[in-house]
């Protein structure tokens, strides 16, 4: 029986892709923030996907469910490679590598030549951070709410190049964006190398300027690297927005991509004397594709991703954008007003988009998770740094408004009242 419904469930969601393309041309000139409150729109998207019935997962920034026409490309290539690897998979699928550039590097305006494909963010990133040839006493600006595999990257040169790591702070929620670029202004000496920020912060879903603060390590021969994890195929840019060096992201994050595929943007001028985090032939060094070169891979899971870009396409980077700030702002205004509770990031499209975290004084972040979990059947993220304690909630465009009432409702059953 479960087979049988998982195939009818399967077959329904090819079709609700199919009929995402006809929206988008019904949709064609309807405002952004009129459709984000569509709930028959945003139903035939919650069709394309098949999710676990008994979870509500509010956890979508580690990782994110792909559309199910995505996860049937991805199988489809796996098992075609999988009769005859060795030729199937070097000489049929993985050429198509340059369709995903191409169209990757199309829809963020970016030159295909600056766009490699990465298992993930950490990836790189750390293409960007290791491949840097910096001196004993280089400082390298970040501040003490980057992501935490990215500074032990940092800390790693700093023991074993002698480099200058400095975090820093900066208060919650952020009132004015212009205090976190002078937060970097403040910071630079003239030992400072690097650059380090991240577009959007991983434990609050805050936006940064950052135009403005590659603008500012521009204007002192400083190198950007903007850590876009949680940004790509979230907050609408593109790549001429901003001018700066190194872009790393995961695309599956918000973009839904197949599990293990990731981007880095490099700057073209800096590409040749970048050192590759895996060894690259020395005529590939002015080659985006050396940043590539990391052994055999499953061809089946990058290629995937063209389906993933079509799904955005299809909806559209503005409507997924005011979606996403849409259920963000109904379960926040509505749990702010609970005894205890503070939002530590503010609600304007500025300041946030698809996700928030907020903390509450009469529960411990971990315990309100276990909670949700055990009674509700509700996945959400502790946040549990120095200075940072919350709970992180991450809803995607197959959340309901209906699912955001039912967890607003369960969190206000379990939160104690002071």
């Amino acid at each position: 029986m479960s087979i049988l419904v998982n195939r009818r469930e399967f077959l329904r969601g090819a079709e609700a892709l199919a009929l995402v393309a006809l929206l988008n041309r019904a949709y064609a000139g309807v405002p952004p923030a009129q459709v984000a409150a569509d709930e028959a729109f945003w139903q035939k998207i919650r069709d394309a996907y098949i999710r676990d019935p008994k979870i509500l997962n509010l956890n979508n920034g580690g990782v994110a469910p792909s559309p199910t026409v995505v996860l049937d490309a991805e199988i489809e290539a796996i098992r075609y490679s999988n009769q005859l690897p060795a030729y199937r998979m070097w000489h049929d699928l993985e050429p198509k590598i340059e369709e995903v550039r191409t169209k990757l590097a199309r829809m963020w305006n970016a030159d295909p030549e600056c766009i490699a494909l990465t298992r993930n963010a950490s990836e790189s990133l750390q293409i960007a951070q290791f491949g840097l040839d910096l001196q004993p006493g280089d400082e390298v600006l970040t501040t003490s709410q980057d992501y935490p595999r990215m500074i032990t990257t940092w800390q790693q040169r700093a023991r074993r190049d002698k480099i200058v790591l400095k975090q820093l702070d900066f208060a919650l929620p952020v009132h004015d964006l212009s205090e976190l670029v002078r937060l970097y202004e403040q910071a630079i000496t003239p030992r400072t190398r690097v650059i380090h920020v991240s577009q959007v912060v991983f434990m609050t879903g805050q936006i940064f300027p950052v135009k403005e603060i590659c603008a500012l390590a521009r204007r002192h021969g400083i190198t950007s690297i903007v850590d876009g994890a949680h940004a790509f195929a979230h907050v609408p840019f593109q790549f001429t927005d901003f001018d700066c060096d190194f872009y790393g992201a995961s695309l599956h994050k918000w973009l839904s991509a197949p599990i293990g595929t990731g981007l880095l943007y490099v700057r073209k001028d800096r590409i040749e004397k970048h050192w590759a985090l895996m060894a690259a032939p020395e005529a590939m060094d002015k080659n985006i594709r050396k940043f590539e070169e990391i052994g055999t891979h499953p061809a089946a899971v990058h290629n995937a991703t063209l389906q993933a870009l079509e799904f955005h396409e299809q909806i559209g980077a503005e409507r997924k954008f005011a979606r996403l700030c849409y259920l963000k702002q109904r379960w926040a205004e509505r749990l702010s007003k609970l005894p205890g509770a503070r939002m530590l990031v503010q609600l304007s499209p500025e300041h946030s988009g698809a996700f928030g975290t907020i903390h509450f004084e009469t529960i411990e972040p971990g315990k309100l998770v276990d909670a949700l979990l055990a009674k509700h059947n509700i996945l959400v993220t502790p946040i549990a740094f120095p200075g940072v304690v919350g709970n992180r909630i991450g809803p995607n465009v197959y959340t309901s408004v209906a699912e955001i009432d039912r967890f607003c409702e369960a969190v206000e059953a379990t939160v104690p009242r002071a």
